[in-house]
């Protein structure tokens, strides 16, 4: 029987966040071409990945001082650092597309 993964609340949020706004804005830009949204993209790339290496580096800090042996954190870790791929194929596709 398999186990359903834990995530820490904090880092699946983020993580969804970031993946579904990323989506929305991609999805938005080939639909309009509206120049205003390779601005508006580029400021949330920007952002989205300070604020998920701020995050990452939080949810890491909290892994490595769990002595209760609680994963959730480690699992977040690792579903965040998975925004990494997921933005640089976005960016290939917005460049390869555009």
């Amino acid at each position: 029987m398999m186990r359903k993964i834990k995530f820490s609340p904090l880092g699946e949020k983020t993580f969804l966040i970031s993946f579904l706004l990323g989506t929305f804005l991609l999805i938005l830009f080939w639909i309009t071409e509206a120049e205003f949204l390779i601005i508006f993209g580029f400021y949330y790339v920007v952002i989205a990945a300070v604020t998920n290496l701020l995050i990452t580096l939080y949810e890491l800090m909290e892994y490595l001082s769990d002595v209760s042996g609680k994963k959730s954190n480690g699992n977040s870790v690792l579903l965040l650092l998975l925004n990494i791929p997921v933005t640089l194929l976005y960016l290939t596709m917005f460049f390869n597309f555009s």
